[in-house]
């Protein structure tokens, strides 16, 4: 075989099999994305947050989960974290100020967001992060699995870490709609037509338990829900009366169909653009 040949093998094998990604700069963010095909973690100049104080509500939630970012940060046992419960109700909003909170404390916590889609890369990032002396907080937004979905067996490298353990400087919080991450009515389905019904489902109802810390969100009631538009009202400087605001803001919910935080901060967008008010 020519050496034109051999060099033409190499290269292919190359890109093929391309080198580990080399840690990024992480004194250069507080937040990174991780992105695989080429795997890399771009850092996010401005995280899209709002305040810890303008999240009302979740009181309980908002302690337990400040309480142990904060022992992780400060290099203390810390518990991976699922957000479970009702939709547009904080958990994700929650996440990013509580590291944000954390840093007028502690300094030095990185935020990586890892979409769901790309767990199955979630290995090669483990290895960038045990090498770094930074703490990171891994955050996978909206997490569930389908039927046929075996993304979750990756997701075991970050709760359980196989013979390596998980890394000392990681953390794992989770948001979800389900608190066992997969339909109901697929748990039953497959309980009842596998031939060892709770082995079927074992393994991915106990995914969830794999959590040290369930935190469960609600809907809101209503004095909650004008309470989360008054907060932000005050917070930017606008002016306007509790009955104003209570009419205006009830019937947005209403041609809505549901009250949350989400439905809150989106009126308060509307009453923000309409008032000529930046935010």
């Amino acid at each position: 075989m020519s050496k034109k040949t051999l060099k033409r093998i190499a290269a292919a094998l190359e890109r093929m099999s391309p080198k580990p990604l080399a840690a990024p700069d992480f004194s250069e963010s507080d937040g990174f994305v991780w992105h695989v095909s080429p795997d890399r973690l771009d850092p996010v100049p401005n995280i899209n947050r709002v305040d810890i104080g303008l999240l009302v509500g979740i009181d309980r939630a908002r302690d337990i989960l400040l309480e142990n970012t904060l022992q992780f940060a400060n290099g203390l046992p810390a518990n991976n974290v699922l957000l479970w419960g009702a939709r547009g109700m904080g958990k994700s909003s929650l996440v990013k100020a509580a590291h944000a909170q954390t840093l007028t404390k502690v300094k030095g916590l990185k935020l990586v967001e890892v979409q769901r889609e790309d767990l199955p890369s979630i290995g090669r990032l483990l290895n960038i992060l045990r090498a770094s002396d930074h703490r990171f907080l891994l955050f996978c937004d909206d997490l569930s699995f389908g039927h046929d979905d075996s993304h979750y067996k990756s997701l075991k490298a970050v709760l359980d870490g196989g013979i390596e353990g998980r890394p000392e400087n990681v953390v794992f919080y989770a948001t979800s709609n389900r608190r066992h991450l997969m339909p109901r009515d697929m748990i039953e389905n497959e309980r009842s037509t596998a031939i060892s019904p709770s082995e079927a489902v074992e393994e991915k109802v106990s995914l969830s338990d794999r959590f040290g810390l369930w935190l469960g969100f609600h809907p809101c009631d209503q004095d909650q829900y004008l309470a989360m538009i008054r907060g932000y009202c005050d917070a930017h400087d606008i002016t306007i009366s509790d009955a104003d605001l209570w009419a205006e803001a009830i019937e947005w919910q209403q041609t809505r169909g549901s009250r949350s935080g989400r439905v809150a901060w989106q009126y308060f967008v509307d009453l923000a653009g309409r008032r000529g008010v930046n935010i």
